[in-house]
């Protein structure tokens, strides 16, 4: 069973900045774990209640095997010993050939230092003498998203046969995307008219550096291995 994990700061992190890659390689026989660190409890939209039902409403297109949410306090969580302990119980639980988390850096704070943290914890997951309930395991494939701010990609995966699921998936987060007004929430950064927009140009440039009509980008540390020539026939 090959396993593709989502480590991811908020509720909707994975669909924004992954979510058509992710329906790509479920469909091709990945098995898709999703966690989230908050419920996004600090959101300037919804409760996180109401981000949960969504959240369950996205996983029944993409059909994970699981979607955890570990509940940490949104805005303010921290590495420390307990938070990296549970991460690597996490990670050793479910062994994930890939691992992917929040932009490195990115306009949300949080985006980044859940990106360091799961990182750190990635790499420590694989040490023996570090005891938890599941066997040492480290990923051997560790990425990161690209989310708001424009970062130069790693690589890319072409989603264009999957642009429309991944809107499925974005608007099953009806309280973080779309105003209504007289409602009791307040406009925010997520509802601008042109952010939609802007999505979509984001994965048409994307799209753009590999002859596609739209992707994602991710950014790795770590070169990615080839065995065969016939490998790079697929990226040509």
């Amino acid at each position: 069973m090959q396993v593709i994990m989502t480590l991811m700061a908020h509720p909707d992190d994975a669909e924004l900045s992954c979510g058509g890659s992710l329906l790509r390689w479920r469909e091709e026989g990945a098995t898709i774990v999703m966690v989230e660190l908050t419920a996004g409890q600090l959101g300037t939209r919804g409760t996180p209640a109401l981000r949960y039902q969504e959240a369950q409403t996205a996983a029944r297109f993409l059909r994970p095997v699981a979607r955890v949410c570990l509940g940490w306090e949104d805005g303010f969580f921290e590495e420390t010993k307990q938070t990296l302990l549970t991460l690597i119980e996490v990670i050793r639980q479910y062994r994930p050939l890939i691992l992917i988390t929040n932009a490195l850096r990115d306009r949300h704070p949080d985006h980044g230092r859940a990106a360091r943290l799961v990182e750190r914890a990635a790499f420590l997951s694989g040490l023996r003498k570090i005891s938890t309930a599941y066997p040492p395991y480290r990923p051997p494939f560790l990425w990161f998203a690209i989310q708001d701010w424009w970062q130069m990609p790693s690589f890319v995966v072409d989603i264009t046969p999957y642009w429309q699921g991944k809107l499925a998936l974005i608007h099953a987060y009806q309280s973080q995307f779309f105003y209504q007004p007289g409602g009791q929430d307040p406009p925010s950064y997520l509802t601008r008219a042109d952010f939609f927009p802007h999505l979509e140009a984001r994965a048409r440039e994307m799209g753009h550096f590999i002859g596609a009509t739209y992707g994602e980008g991710f950014i790795t540390r770590q070169p990615i291995p080839l065995s065969s020539f016939r490998q790079l026939i697929h990226v040509h």
